[in-house]
């Protein structure tokens, strides 16, 4: 797991080089043990040679390169002055596998034709590079770094269908003239680009563009802004700074320098989500056997590395499956739990704290369980760095995540999670019924849009924006974006399982992308390694062809739940024991069954009772100043009124009280007044 960042002219011109050490230092978090730059030069130089390259590290870390000079030292800064360079990639290493120099990066192949910066793991590498040492290869390190490269060599970009795992890396084919950028499947590790001026810049995190010569003041995009007033999340490629982009999950960009500048750049998408049971034959038996063996073999997959392993512990089933089996593979383990002072909570907030069940799970597997409690005004002291390290606006609160990440990473550089287990196996049912029984189409996605707006609906934006926002913004129809998803994906539904199909695609590709985005700078933040074993490959397409009966109870019943209701998911539970039904079966004998069969409870602060009182006095502090950032943008009497309807009880606006400071903070960090 690391942080990457390069610079690429697409029409040859020389590029500032030395900002590559910039880019890479301000996401140093990201990467704590080694760093390297290479620089590329396409011209030829006085004696006649072209495809020039320079190699080299940093002053912190000469001591592990020694054959390496430092990027700082007076040869390379003479080397850099004295050529073009067109061409910088630069690597921050959180070492996980391989720990010693020869898994430094970037790497190239033996003979210096493929060039790789890369952040992730491969789980698979181990049975690739058997397969590719039966061709021929050998390899220099134990890394899966070097995997990729020849990955490459042997199959061309089409590799990344062959890989197993979270990556995002930027590869330089020095003999053709080409980069490639490519995200994995699901989109668990961001990759940003901006392309402006002949130039693009890309790296792990937005900070590394901003750090770059070729990104000089940030501005809102403003129908992003948009978005994330709509949906509290970003649908599409784009993110709030404008002319930034994210290479969207499963995509490739392939970048030719042969073509001409205006046409070198495709964007290839070379995997999607596929929720399809027309050819599903097995018995729910065999189905609870099969989801079985394939999670434990995920899981055990997962457990690759040369550094200790730990696993977040929340209480309930999903994160309790996997320690149990990590703690069968790799005998004691460290857990992390997140808990809450509950004493100025009140309703169904007062059953938030989950570490009894925590607790239980710990004492059970005999894990050496780590917890840490948060009380009404952690969120105000954690805000601003939180917000530095997120800096790519999505979802709810996750103060409390970054927290237990702080936590984790004070005793382990690797945390197992439970993501996705809920979005493949249909863990939201009150969700996926606003759309059964629809007429059509579009009366589903209509009423599924309705559901989605989860801050500010359609109807209220002209209140919310200040006018002269609102007249840009007036013809961006949100609905559009929401429906583009359906249609990217071929989506036609017709009865109630596609109906439900639908939901569980749109939902993995926007809320659960969202979710992996805020994961991996929470995480990354404190030098911590989030894995997935969910998201797996053979599990996901597996879980993608169970139909939805054997997720769900009966499909004709309609529970309508609100959004912004503290503890829904508990109270979801009680009223119907649905959701996740075969994922319980799969996990019966594995956990204790007071935890397999417990109300489900997301994990969320009780931010509704706190933001009606410890906290009021700081939101009240942030938002009711009137020279407040958001209110270059935001109108302050529609601020004011649902702050006062949620400390009042009318109603319950936690989510949009959350995203107001969020903005608020990310405009003092990131955009000049």
């Amino acid at each position: 797991m690391c942080g990457i960042a390069g610079i690429l002219s697409l029409d040859k011109g020389p590029i500032g080089a030395s900002a590559i050490k910039r880019m890479c230092d301000v996401v140093s978090h990201r990467g704590p043990d080694d760093a390297g730059y290479a620089l590329f030069s396409m011209k030829e130089d006085s004696q006649g040679r072209a495809n020039l390259w320079l190699e080299l590290t940093d002053d912190n870390f000469k001591h592990k390169n020694v054959h390496l000079a430092p990027i700082e030292s007076d040869y390379a800064r003479q080397e850099i002055a004295d050529s073009d360079w067109h061409l910088a990639l630069g690597h921050r290493r959180l070492a996980i596998i391989d720990l010693t120099p020869k898994a430094h990066q970037p790497m190239s192949d033996s003979r210096k034709r493929v060039w790789i910066i890369y952040n992730g793991e491969i789980y698979n590498y181990l049975d690739l590079r058997g397969e590719l040492e039966k061709k021929g290869y050998t390899f220099s390190s134990k890394s899966d770094t070097e995997v990729i490269i020849y990955s490459y060599l042997e199959w061309g970009i089409d590799c990344v269908r062959k890989f197993n795992g979270m990556f995002a890396f930027a590869l330089w084919d020095n003999d053709r003239n080409k980069l490639f950028l490519a995200r994995d499947r699901y989109g668990i590790k961001p990759l940003y680009y901006c392309r402006k001026e002949g130039v693009i810049t890309f790296a792990s995190e937005i900070k590394s563009i901003l750090a770059s010569a070729n990104y000089e003041r940030p501005e809102v995009d403003l129908q992003v802004l948009n978005e994330y007033f709509t949906f509290q999340n970003v649908f599409t490629d784009r993110t709030l700074f404008k002319d930034i982009r994210i290479l969207m999950p499963g995509c490739f960009m392939e970048v030719d320098l042969n073509c001409g500048p205006q046409n070198c750049v495709r964007i290839q998408k070379y995997w999607d989500y596929e929720f399809s049971n027309a050819d599903f034959r097995l018995s729910e038996t065999e189905a609870i056997e099969e989801i079985r063996r394939l999670f434990t073999q995920s899981v055990r997959r997962q457990l690759v590395s040369d550094v200790p392993i730990g696993s977040y512990l929340s209480g309930g089933m999903d994160t309790g499956s996997i320690t149990a089996l990590a703690r069968k593979h790799l005998g004691r383990i460290s857990t992390f739990t997140c808990g809450f002072d509950l004493s100025s909570a009140s309703g169904l907030e007062l059953g938030f704290d989950e570490r009894k069940f925590a607790e239980i799970m710990a004492n059970q597997l005999k894990t050496e369980h780590y917890e840490v409690v948060l009380h009404a005004g952690d969120m105000e002291q954690v805000m601003p760095e939180l917000i530095w390290h997120l800096e790519d606006l999505r979802l709810g609160q996750c103060y409390p995540n970054y927290y237990v990440a702080r936590l984790a990473g004070k005793f382990v550089k690797v945390v197992l999670s439970g993501g996705g287990g809920d979005e493949l196996f249909a863990g939201y049912p009150w969700r996926y019924y606003r759309g059964i029984n629809a007429i059509n189409r579009d009366d589903y996605l209509r009423r599924y849009y309705e559901y989605w707006q989860r801050l500010v609906t359609d109807e209220e934006k002209k209140a919310l924006f200040r006018p002269e926002i609102y007249n840009e913004i007036e013809d961006s129809d949100t609905f559009s974006v929401f429906r583009s998803i359906f249609d990217a994906g071929g989506l036609d539904p017709k009865n109630n399982d596609e109906y439900v199909n639908a939901s569980l695609y749109f939902e993995i590709k926007t809320f659960l992308h969202g979710i992996f985005v805020v994961e991996d700078k929470i995480s990354m933040g404190q030098s911590l390694e989030t894995r997935i074993p969910f998201l797996d490959n053979d599990l996901v397409d597996f879980a993608m062809r169970i139909p939805p009966r054997l997720k769900l109870n009966n499909l004709n019943e309609i529970i309508k739940m609100d959004e912004d209701e503290p503890g829904k998911l508990r109270k979801y539970y009680q009223m119907t024991r649905d959701g996740k039904n075969i994922l319980r079966k799969s996990m019966q004998g594995l956990i204790p069954e007071e935890i397999l069969d417990r109300e489900k409870q997301g994990f969320s602060a009780p931010d509704a009772s706190w933001f009606r009182g410890e906290s009021i006095e700081y939101i009240e502090k942030l938002l009711y100043n009137p020279e407040a950032r958001i209110y270059q943008f935001l109108n302050p009497n529609f601020v004011r009124t649902k702050i006062e309807e949620h400390t009042a009880g009318k109603v319950n606006h936690r989510l949009l009280i959350w995203s107001l400071l969020s903005f608020e903070w990310w405009l003092r960090q990131f955009v000049t007044k």
